[in-house]
This record gives structure tokens, C-alpha cells and sequence, in this order.
């Protein structure tokens, strides 16, 4: 694995942040960390039971009718009839006309609107300490993710002052597996969260800006690496889920979150993580 460095201030010394709780910007390098190459810690069986239980909740996938293409969202187009649209489709159903004088209900389109496939790099905070609440937000939030874009891709980046990648966004999305190998990384180290934006922008390359986006969860706590708000202004789109679970620094998540063009929404306990997620997805 080639070590990837990111790029630090022009003076290469540290700048401490006026404002906040401090985020300090540093030349610290950055690596892309092979997960065969981590520790993997050992859970609690009943911890890893009940993340487990909250993600398996909230990745059912939703009804039919649900996962329907939304009103007004995205081009027209003629698809078969899925019982969303009464815009029958004239043009085409005269030629099935044409051929079959007496077509059954497969036979027959429509017009809808279709949203374009959806590229999301979800970016999960694992410094510091990793349990109690967070295991279970990082549980709700990978549950929530996977239902939400169960027909999009979705990668997924772990950081602390390295990174991981725990998933592309070429891969099959399965969210206990992909919570699985997020549990067993060593909760350790500073916060870097400018490493997981740089990452997430190269998969987004060639995504077309308006179908990619960047999920940040993170106590934007910054105390290694460079300034993250200019590879937040890179991004095609930036939401930040802020976790306010113990110490953290909402001004710089609020920033990251408008340079990037998104949202920030604030995330207490688990409970709070889908209804924050329908919000900035609805956008």
C-alpha cells in the first residue's frame, strides 16, 4: 500500500485555530492503512450484539411503493407501469397496441421521473474513543445509510489521523459485514478530518456533481493535518453529521458544512441519526 500524504500549510508549523476547541492545522503525514495491516480490537459480545440490532433495524429495505422514484426529482422517462404513475406513456403503448390488442399489466408504461444512480462516501470518525454511544451511532448510521441508498453506491472511509477503507463504492453495500470490519478497528489516535474529505473526493472523480456527496460523522474535533475546509470547498457536496455526544466543535463542522454546500445536522444518540439523514437526503 503507497502511503498518501496530505498536504500541510506552506509554513509547517502549527496553527492553532482562533476560534472553537481548537483545531490545529500540522504538517502530520497521512497514510491509507490496508485493514489486513490493523489490530482489530475485541468487543464486548453483547456491544457488538446490539450495533448489530441497530443497523440490521434501520437497513430494511423500504416498501415498494417507498423506494418508488420520488415526484419531481430527476428526468422523464418511460419505464413499466410499477403502480407510481398514472402519466401513460400514448406514444409507446400504441406500438404494444400495435403487437398485442390485449395487453396484460406488464405490458403497460409509463412516464416518471427518474433520479440518476447516487455515488456517497460515508466518513466515520473511529479517534479517540469508540464506545458507549458512538458505537451505536456509527451502528444507525451505517443501517440508516444503506437503506436510504439501496439503490445507489455507497463507499465507506474510517479515519483518526490514518484512514481506512472499509468499502467502495463499486461494492455490494452489506451493511453487517461493513459494520462488522468498522467495530474491529482500534479506536486510537488524533482526529485528521481533512484525510477522509481528500479520499472521498478521488472516488467521487467522474461522478457527475449533482448524483455525488460526501456524509461526514465526526466531533469535527481537528488535531492533525491541514486545514480541511479547502478540500470540503472540493467536494461536489458536504453534509456533516455532528457528534455531540461529548466534546466537539460545531463551528468547524457549521463551516465545513457550508463551504461544502451542504448541511450539519447535530447527532446526539442513535435515535437521532435517521431522521437526520431523511433531512439532508430530501435536499
Amino acid at each position: 500500500m503507497v502511503l498518501q500524504r496530505t498536504p500541510g500549510p506552506s509554513s509547517g508549523a502549527r496553527r492553532p485555530a482562533p476560534t472553537g476547541s481548537g483545531p490545529e492545522f500540522t504538517d502530520d503525514p497521512a497514510r491509507l492503512v490496508p485493514l489486513a495491516g490493523e489490530d482489530a480490537q475485541d468487543l464486548e459480545p453483547a456491544v457488538r450484539a446490539r450495533a448489530r440490532q441497530i443497523a440490521s433495524r434501520l437497513s430494511v429495505p423500504k416498501p415498494k411503493r417507498e423506494r418508488a422514484t420520488r415526484r419531481g426529482s430527476g428526468e422523464f422517462q418511460t419505464v413499466p407501469y410499477r403502480g407510481g404513475s398514472d402519466e401513460v406513456d400514448l406514444d409507446r403503448m400504441l406500438e404494444v397496441l400495435a403487437e398485442n390488442p390485449a395487453p396484460d399489466e406488464d405490458d403497460i408504461v409509463v412516464r416518471e421521473r427518474v433520479r440518476p444512480r447516487r455515488t456517497v462516501v460515508l466518513a466515520v470518525d473511529v479517534s479517540g474513543s469508540m464506545k458507549g454511544e458512538r458505537i451505536r451511532t456509527a451502528a444507525a448510521t451505517v443501517g440508516a445509510l444503506a437503506a436510504e441508498l439501496e439503490r445507489d453506491a455507497l463507499g465507506v472511509v474510517a479515519f483518526w489521523s490514518d484512514a481506512a477503507v472499509l468499502s467502495e463504492p463499486s461494492e455490494p453495500v452489506r451493511p453487517l459485514e461493513l459494520l462488522d470490519t468498522l467495530l474491529k478497528l482500534p479506536a486510537k489516535g488524533l482526529t485528521n478530518v481533512a484525510f477522509p474529505l481528500q479520499i472521498a473526493a478521488h472516488r467521487l472523480a467522474g461522478v457527475p456533481p449533482r448524483n455525488a456527496r460526501v456524509v461526514l460523522l465526526s466531533d469535527c474535533v481537528h488535531n492533525a493535518g491541514p486545514d480541511p475546509r479547502p478540500l470540503a470547498a472540493r467536494l461536489p457536496r458536504l453534509d456533516v453529521l455532528l457528534d455531540v455526544s461529548g466534546e466537539n466543535d460545531e463551528q468547524l463542522g457549521r463551516e465545513l458544512a457550508r463551504i461544502g454546500r451542504g448541511a450539519l445536522r447535530r447527532i446526539r444518540t442513535f435515535h437521532d441519526v435517521a431522521p437526520a439523514l431523511r433531512d439532508v437526503f430530501a435536499d
